[in-house]
């Protein structure tokens, strides 16, 4: 009979997570078994993209699309990456917080979850401790499998203090979902609005939710995983590290820079990750353009010794 009850009250506990990642829960949140229920806002994800049958395309649509996942994948890889989870360069409050926002927009949880576990990651590469390792548990757990587990779901404050103490990022992390959620709603009236005042651009709310939201949404995802997965198993080692971290030249086009992983994990709080002029890392330009414009500040530089190194890799 107790039996029954815990299930029942684990049931709506969970789900209450799924609006405030905080809320209480029974279960045991250090398990790192595969866990279907929390499968399931990934597999509505891909779902929804089928809709694009139903709603047509159209090039707003497709433009919107594009725009969004490049806007979204800079503020990732930008932000999310390399100034909360390693502070490679510094900003001020406001463009901290906005940028936050951005990245939050993509659905990937909020900024200390995800610079958290990341930090994480990089203390125990490829070690049993390391969440999403392929070398661990293999490709598929270490792209999707690893997000479903309780382990992964709660944010490990006490990794990072250093951003944990401002209420406004503690607020975008608890309540995770309502930046995607207004974004959707933003597309939807948005397309409503277009296809009353410019019917010559085919478009509708439903169109550019489809585009906009999920197809956009799930292609950043799966760019942004394959760096956990494809970069621990699939490229060239230009320094010997001791993980197994790769160098993948069409992940690094894909991720705006990303996939010079091998170089990342030599030395992660360098600002670039393409450490030579022939590794194209857009992140990086994009950042030392905002650095003039007096947005960020102090990028820090990959040193000469490592650069040295690395010269004598392949």
């Amino acid at each position: 009979m107790s039996t029954k009850v815990s299930k029942r009250r684990i049931i709506p506990a969970n789900l209450m997570r799924w609006l405030d990642s905080h809320a209480d829960s029974q279960e045991d949140m250090t398990s790192t078994e595969f866990n279907w229920v929390r499968l399931m806002p990934y597999v509505v994800l891909h779902i929804a993209c089928f809709g694009a049958f139903f709603t047509g395309v159209s090039t707003t649509a497709v433009v919107v699309c594009l725009a969004l996942f490049w806007v979204r994948m800079f503020a990732i890889t930008a932000f999310y990456h390399r100034y909360f989870a390693h502070k490679s360069f510094r900003t001020n409050r406001f463009f901290q917080f906005i940028f936050a926002v951005m990245g939050n927009m993509s659905a990937q949880r909020g900024p200390l979850w995800w610079a958290a576990h990341h930090r994480v990651h990089h203390q125990h590469s490829d070690q049993e401790e390391d969440l999403h390792s392929p070398v661990q548990r293999g490709f598929w757990w270490s792209h999707l499998g690893w997000l479903t587990c309780n382990a992964s779901f709660v944010t490990r404050l006490e990794r990072i203090p250093d951003f944990a103490k401002y209420p406004e990022l503690r607020w975008l992390d608890r309540y995770d979902n309502v930046v995607p959620l207004v974004l959707i709603l933003v597309l939807f009236f948005s397309g409503e609005l277009l296809s009353i005042y410019l019917p010559q651009l085919n478009t509708d709310g439903a169109q550019l939710v489809v585009w906009g939201f999920f197809i956009s949404t799930v292609c950043l995802f799966h760019a942004t995983v394959t760096i956990n997965s494809l970069c621990h198993t699939w490229g060239t080692r230009r320094f010997n590290t001791t993980d197994d971290s790769r160098n993948n030249f069409i992940l690094a086009l894909l991720t705006l820079g990303e996939g010079w992983h091998n170089n990342h994990h030599r030395y992660a709080i360098s600002t670039r990750q393409g450490f030579y002029w022939w590794q194209l890392d857009i992140t990086y330009l994009i950042l030392k353009t905002m650095s003039w414009l007096g947005i960020v500040h102090d990028l820090r530089p990959v040193p000469a010794h490592v650069l040295k190194e690395g010269r004598h890799g392949r």
